[in-house]
């Protein structure tokens, strides 16, 4: 039987999925978390378990995986480099071989795109990126739900991400652009999105524009969001990050670029006062909370829509 491409049976970007099953994903992450409202839990794991593989530190991952895991009735198994041999001594095609045998699902926050794409060409179950150094796309679900709860639609709304052109600037622009949105980046010089990704967008229903000024993007947009201006393993550029992204704080001078009623966003965690302004964080306008509350939701939903698709 020929091997399945990744994206048959795996999440490792925003863009494995078309449109109907994306949107219908999200549509089941909003239903799940109405019935977590009321008590009610689906048990599609049954006793099955997933293993979560981590690579990077992480809270929100890790937390809103495991509890989703639990409601739906599984077993977390928890992995990481330094209880496991994965880049010392075993590659991850053959960890992940054995790991398959054992769990249901594979659950990955690593740095190299690489080292999901060869777990997901062996493991023989599905594997969900947790987070690479090039894309998120878990958080970009959470927060095509949040828009679509503040907003009601995220067709032809103007999303602008203001920082750097990281993984959650790719996942979340590109996915929103699938979707429809006018996604604006705006990023200093040298620190935008890849030329790729510019080209990865072409042929989407929405749009992908790149700029420098913070103003431009955010003229008359729905949603702003930002992301820490200094991510892991890049602690000893602080300094010289700190002054390269000084003109790209949002704040209520920027946010007055916006839509009146624009929707604050960030994935956490937040430098406060540094690429986002403190008052803004609990602000009425902020979804901040709700971005962090939706990846539990989103992600028992992905799980769901993994769990019916075609196995080797």
């Amino acid at each position: 039987m020929n091997p399945l491409r990744p994206s048959d049976c795996n999440y490792l970007t925003e863009l494995d999925f078309d449109v109907i099953t994306t949107q219908s994903i999200i549509d089941l992450a909003a239903q799940l978390k109405s019935e977590r409202k009321y008590g009610e839990f689906r048990s599609a794991l049954n006793g099955q378990s997933v293993a979560l593989y981590f690579e990077k530190p992480s809270v929100r991952t890790r937390v809103s995986f495991t509890v989703g895991v639990h409601e739906l009735g599984g077993n977390v198994v928890e992995l990481s480099g330094s209880n496991t041999k994965v880049g010392k001594g075993e590659n991850a095609a053959d960890f992940a071989s054995v790991l398959g045998r054992y769990v249901r699902v594979i659950v990955a926050r690593v740095f190299s795109q690489r080292t999901l794409t060869e777990m997901a060409s062996h493991a023989g179950v599905p594997v969900i990126n947790a987070l690479s150094d090039e894309r998120h796309p878990c958080q970009a679900l959470a927060d095509a739900l949040t828009i679509q709860e503040r907003l009601g639609t995220i067709r032809g709304r103007r999303f602008a991400f203001v920082g750097e052109g990281n993984n959650v600037a790719t996942s979340t622009g590109l996915l929103l652009a699938m979707l429809g949105a006018e996604v604006w980046i705006a990023s200093p010089d040298g620190y935008g999105l890849p030329e790729e990704i510019i080209r990865s967008a072409v042929g989407l229903s929405g749009s992908v524009y790149q700029c420098i000024d913070p103003k431009e993007a955010v003229q008359g947009a729905s949603v702003v969001y930002t992301d820490t201006w200094v991510s892991m393993g890049q602690e000893e550029e602080a300094e010289a990050r700190r002054q390269i992204f000084a003109g790209y704080k949002v704040d209520e001078s920027l946010m007055a670029s916006a839509d009146s009623n624009a929707v604050v966003m960030h994935c956490l965690p937040a430098v406060r006062d540094e690429e986002i302004s403190s008052s803004l964080m609990y602000h009425p306008s902020s979804a901040i909370w709700d971005q962090a509350e939706n990846r539990l939701h989103v992600q028992k939903a992905l799980i769901l829509n993994l769990l019916r698709s075609p196995r080797r």
